[in-house]
C-alpha cells in the first residue's frame, strides 16, 4: 500500500468483481487460520487488507456478537464485493490504508492478515503501524492460503533468499516492528505467520 496508491488500487479494482470466483475453495484455510489466532467472545479484531471479506465471517465467529470485527482495505471495488457477498454482516468496513490506520492505539485485540505483507512498500513501518492498535500481548497473523513456493510458483517466480517472507528475514523485521514471532509455517497448503505485540 504505496504512498502513491494507484497501481495497488488499479490492480485490485480490475480483479474485485472475479476474486472470489478465482479462488473459490479457500474458506477452510481461512476458517483455520482465524482458528490459529486464539480470539475470545468479546475481542476486538481487524482484517488488514480484507478484500472481499473472506475472513470476515470466521472472525466474527471467533469474537461472538460481542466482540467486534473491522475489515480496512485500500480498494473500494473489494470493499463494494464484500459488501455484495453480505461480509458486511460480520464486521465494520472501512477504506483505509493499512499504513495509516484510522484507530487509536492499542484498540485491539488482534490482527489477521491475509496477503497483505507482499502489498506493503515499506513493511517495517507498516507493520509497525500494526503494532501500534494492538495491546501489548496482542496478536497478528500472517496468512496466505498456499505457501510460498506454491506462489512463487503462480507468478512464474523462483522463490530466493531475499524473499521477504522467509523466516531468517521476517524474524527480525517482526521484531524491529514490536512483534515476537511465536509461529511459523510455510506449507504447500498454507503460510501462517502468528506473532504476539511486545510491550
Amino acid at each position: 500500500m504505496a504512498d502513491d496508491h494507484t497501481h495497488v488500487q488499479d490492480f485490485f479494482t480490475a480483479r474485485a468483481a472475479s476474486w472470489d470466483a478465482r479462488f473459490p475453495d479457500d474458506g477452510p484455510a481461512y476458517a483455520a487460520a482465524v482458528s490459529a489466532l486464539g480470539l475470545r467472545a468479546g475481542d476486538a479484531v481487524l482484517d488488514a487488507g480484507c478484500g472481499t471479506g473472506r475472513a470476515l465471517p470466521a472472525l466474527r465467529d471467533a469474537v461472538g456478537p460481542g466482540g467486534t470485527v473491522l475489515g480496512a482495505d485500500l480498494t473500494a471495488a473489494m470493499l463494494e464485493s464484500a459488501a455484495r457477498a453480505g461480509r458486511d454482516r460480520s464486521g465494520l468496513l472501512l477504506q483505509a490504508d493499512a499504513a495509516r490506520l484510522p484507530l487509536r492505539s492499542h484498540a485491539l485485540d488482534a490482527v489477521f492478515a491475509a496477503g497483505l505483507i507482499s502489498h506493503l512498500p515499506q513493511p517495517g513501518r507498516d507493520l509497525a503501524e500494526l503494532a501500534r492498535v494492538v495491546r501489548p500481548g496482542g496478536l497478528l497473523a500472517l496468512f496466505h492460503p498456499i505457501g510460498r513456493a506454491a506462489l512463487a510458483a503462480r507468478h512464474g517466480r523462483n522463490l530466493t533468499e531475499a524473499d521477504l517472507r522467509a523466516e531468517p528475514n521476517l524474524r527480525p523485521l517482526l521484531t524491529r516492528s514490536g512483534w515476537r514471532l511465536d509461529t511459523y509455517i510455510d506449507e504447500e497448503a498454507r503460510f501462517l505467520v502468528l506473532a504476539e505485540r511486545m510491550g
